[in-house]
């Protein structure tokens, strides 16, 4: 007998794995909390150079505060007041004459800067003063984090495939939440910088031990809903994200605010059970059949489960080594079907997340409010999760992440050619790719989970992932290329979702195929269909 067979007895997708679900969202909410903070504590409000010390001496007189800008500060060709220089001396002529201004010497500014808080009544730019010439740390805090996630999904992937996936759930709740409050508290920006790293280091572990503690709950026949299922706490957190930064506007509040549900999480985190494959896989029997019982209770499925006893696990996964063999990263690299599997998902899961985050981090250029950009993005999460769920289950996995890839490449290549004063058709095909982005990396977490065996799955996810944050900690810095050429951005974030989608041809269907519980199973023939005998 297969575990399969074993799951579909005690109930593949009932009351239990409802409950695992439910208790598995509750730390999931803050995901897309954290990792698109940035849009918010990050923004740069407008600004310009801080001229009071001039009222102070006296300069002034009583000019009004309009006045006092137009002698003080040059004018941009916008017509709004420079950010990053003012004059060298008050030009009083301007007040009666229409001079031009570009010719009048300036320097940089000399007492810091002014700052809109009308739209944010703090901000990393406005609290460590993050403008101008250091304009570009604020971007760099979206990087930091996303290395920090980077590690974290190493650290992790190894940790959680070695001593399980629910003791290392809670050691990445703990860790998140100290740092996170740590990050709040921080009082200069290189402390901010090193808690937002250990942050994102943390909750990494919640993105890729959660999904895969919930597939492998999963019999065949529902793997596919469970994958969608348990990614639509990510669509419905990033509608709710915009409504908490517009009420909560003070960064050190919002970081705190986003982090509580993990509170919660921790009480909760009792009742989530260890994963019955890495149990037996590892050669804990009597543990694996405790959770296999409770499952069959809850499910209304006992007397299936009856003449099961622990012992006869122990040939449901057969291991090709001792049971007490621990795997490592070095594992996805001594086989050749192995080599081969961790080099494409390593460079699709790199593409995928260099464009989805490309789009992401990039909503303020669409001539919307930041706020309601945000929701609009959320919002077509929901409607691509039900194509990514009819693709899944009707193309299969790899065309799948073939079409949404070439999808959400063709939306940003068309924004290229858009004129960039035609706000709102650059806006809906934005969203469109965002929509197409986001069923990418639905289907990628799914299909990846189904192509590593039990033994490894943690490991090859942990290293898909840090492939990932590879590319995602590039994608803020990206924007930057704007000031070279408007439209490279654009034009590389293209180019590589339409070459990760030509990657991913090359990797197997895992459609309706069980799961590999042992290397052995990915090295030899991958035909394991439904169809096929299990036992």
């Amino acid at each position: 007998m297969k575990f399969e067979n074993l799951l579909a007895e005690v109930g593949g997708f009932g009351k239990y794995q409802i409950i695992l679900l439910v208790l598995l969202v509750i730390p999931r909410v803050t995901l897309p909390f954290h990792f698109l903070l940035n849009n918010f504590i990050g923004a740069i409000p407008s600004h310009h150079c801080d001229i009071s010390s001039l009222d102070t001496e006296g300069i002034f007189g009583n000019l009004s505060g309009k006045e006092k800008l137009t002698i003080s500060i040059p004018v941009q060709k916008d017509g709004t007041p420079a950010s990053c220089h003012m004059f060298s001396y008050p030009q009083f002529h301007l007040l009666t004459n229409n001079t031009n201004t570009s010719e009048l010497p300036v320097v940089e500014c000399q007492n810091g800067w002014e700052y809109d808080n009308s739209t944010f009544k703090s901000a990393l730019a406005t609290e460590f003063d993050l403008v101008c010439d250091r304009r570009g740390l604020s971007k760099a805090t979206a990087t930091i984090f996303f290395i920090g996630v980077m590690v974290g999904a190493a650290i992790f992937g190894w940790l959680s495939d070695r001593y399980g996936r629910k003791r290392m759930l809670m050691v990445s709740y703990l860790s998140t939440s100290v740092f996170a409050i740590a990050s709040a508290l921080s009082q200069s920006f290189i402390m901010f910088a090193i808690m937002r790293f250990f942050t994102g280091m943390g909750i990494t572990g919640i993105s890729i031990i959660s999904i895969v503690l919930y597939v492998e709950w999963a019999d065949i026949a529902h793997r596919t809903m469970a994958g969608v299922m348990i990614s639509l706490d990510w669509s419905v957190s990033t509608m709710i994200l915009p409504g908490i930064a517009y009420f909560v506007n003070d960064w050190r509040s919002l970081i705190v605010t986003v982090t509580a549900p993990l509170g919660l999480a921790v009480i909760t985190w009792r009742w989530i059970p260890e994963s019955a494959r890495w149990l037996i896989a590892n050669g804990r029997l009597e543990e694996a059949h405790l959770y296999l019982s409770k499952c069959a209770s809850t499910n209304n499925r006992e007397n299936s489960f009856k003449a099961i006893i622990p012992q006869t696990l122990a040939n449901v996964i057969i291991a090709e080594n001792k049971a007490d063999r621990k795997y490592s990263y070095l594992d996805l690299v001594r086989s050749p079907k192995m080599r081969k599997l961790a080099l494409l998902t390593g460079l699709t899961w790199c593409g995928v997340a260099f464009t989805y985050y490309g789009i992401s981090l990039n909503i303020s250029d669409f001539g919307l409010n930041l706020y309601l950009t945000q929701f609009i993005y959320g919002a077509i999460e929901m409607p691509a999760k039900l194509v990514a769920y009819l693709c899944l289950d009707k193309l299969g996995r790899r065309y799948s992440q073939v079409a949404t890839l070439i999808a959400t490449g063709a939306c940003i290549g068309i924004t290229v050619l858009i004129p960039r004063d035609l706000w709102l058709s650059r806006t809906i095909v934005a969203v469109l790719g965002k929509g197409f982005s986001e069923a990418t990396f639905t289907c990628l977490f799914l299909y990846t989970t189904e192509l590593y065996p039990t033994v490894l799955r943690q490991n090859g996810l942990g290293y898909s992932s840090f492939f990932a944050r590879v590319g995602v900690s590039f994608a803020p810095l990206v924007s930057l290329l704007g000031e070279v050429w408007h439209p490279l951005p654009e034009v590389l974030f293209c180019t590589v979702a339409l070459t990760a989608g030509l990657l991913a041809l090359l990797l197997p269907e895992t459609h309706n195929v069980r799961l590999p519980e042992t290397i052995e199973d990915v090295e030899q023939t991958r035909k394991r269909s439904i169809c096929s005998p299990l036992d």
